[in-house]
């Protein structure tokens, strides 16, 4: 893809990914929400807020041979791994805390990191009320740094793979019911405006296609191949995929080319697909926004924020007789448990139609 030189957010002056570790995506009622539960360094900002030490403040009183373990663990995590920023901010979070505690049971370095002292910590953020997800993700945390330590050389064994951790609780994601999302893709646009067309094309590729946020304001107008109606993705890890989306998208896409797109592009325009009222490629927040918006018009909806639009997606093409394997690959899931869970929202809304509607239920 072009590098972007209008990358800065768009539209915010205005208006108001996973972790590998762990299954993520326990999808909440907004985007805000899921992106706290979905990775693993959740929860900080409530605990700067309680007074807490802050991870800088952490990681600069580490022990020498400590801190220089996190700075070549963050190296690998960007370098090697390729993740997003976010991403490794939240590992290099989860491990400044492991090795925080280890350095106030008096281990100044890496030979000191024993099962002990992982089961140590994990019970000590249990005893302060985190919850069953919180130390699981926290515990995969552990168990990439401890597999990266082993692999370099910093330690001799892998105290890791020999901790358990709780099973978190999946929590059912709430998604639209097919008459819910044909209303919301249909809601926008019908002023003509460049604004309306795109919030238009947003909520269509959204839904159609089922990509994250952050994957469709990536999208370059390159990415979009129109004579096979697919778009191509880069998703986490920098990992590449083709998308297909339907006759509805088109429609809405060749709207935003047309009529859209060429009343908003300026000089800091670039080759971004979707644009901002200042014509520079739009901002994921203008996106949640948006979203929620156009869903707070449509009475008895959930709400949602674009990652509820994802899970609505693959609920749908599962009860339309997707299988699996399918759906996995359509979002970029690197494991199929990921993509399991949509298997149980549609059992689940089976069961809620069977005890509505069987008299004998």
């Amino acid at each position: 893809m072009v590098p972007d030189p209008a990358r800065p957010a768009d539209d915010t002056a205005n208006h108001h990914e996973v972790y590998d570790g762990v299954p993520p995506s326990a999808v909440p009622a907004s985007e805000a929400t899921a992106a706290q539960v979905s990775t693993p360094g959740a929860g900080r900002a409530s605990e700067a807020a309680a007074g807490r030490v802050s991870t800088a403040a952490r990681r600069a009183g580490l022990p020498a041979a400590l801190a220089a373990a996190v700075d070549r663990f963050e190296r690998h995590l960007t370098l090697e791994r390729g993740l997003s920023a976010h991403s490794v901010r939240a590992y290099v979070v989860d491990v400044v805390g492991l090795l925080d505690h280890m350095a106030r049971m008096g281990r100044a370095d890496l030979a000191g990191l024993d099962v002990r002292a992982l089961r140590s910590w994990l019970a000590r953020l249990r005893s302060t009320g985190s919850a069953r997800a919180t130390l699981a993700r926290r515990a995969a945390a552990a168990r990439t740094f401890t597999a990266f330590a082993h692999r370099a050389g910093l330690i001799e064994s892998d105290p890791g793979a020999r901790l358990a951790s709780p099973r978190p609780h999946r929590t059912l994601p709430p998604v639209l019911h097919t008459d819910e999302a044909l209303a919301l893709v249909d809601r926008p646009g019908a002023d003509g405006s460049p604004l309306g067309l795109r919030d238009r094309l947003v909520l269509e590729l959204l839904y159609a296609t089922g990509i994250r946020v952050g994957e469709l304001v990536g999208l370059d107008v390159d990415d979009v191949d129109r004579d096979r109606r697919v778009v191509r993705v880069i998703g986490k890890g920098d990992k590449e995929r083709t998308v297909p989306y339907g006759v509805p998208a088109e429609r809405a896409l060749d709207a935003w080319l047309r009529r859209g797109r060429p009343a908003l592009a300026g000089p800091g325009s670039g080759p971004a697909l979707l644009l901002g009222a200042r014509g520079r490629r739009v901002d994921p927040r203008t996106v949640r926004r948006l979203v929620h918006e156009h869903l707070a018009e449509l009475p008895g909806a959930p709400d949602l924020g674009p990652h509820g639009l994802r899970h609505t997606a693959a609920t749908h093409l599962l009860e339309g007789g997707a299988d699996l394997r399918s759906v996995q690959e359509i979002l970029g899931h690197a494991s199929l448990a990921t993509t399991q869970i949509y298997t149980h929202v549609s059992v689940e809304r089976l069961r809620a139609a069977y005890r509505q509607a069987h008299p004998r239920a």
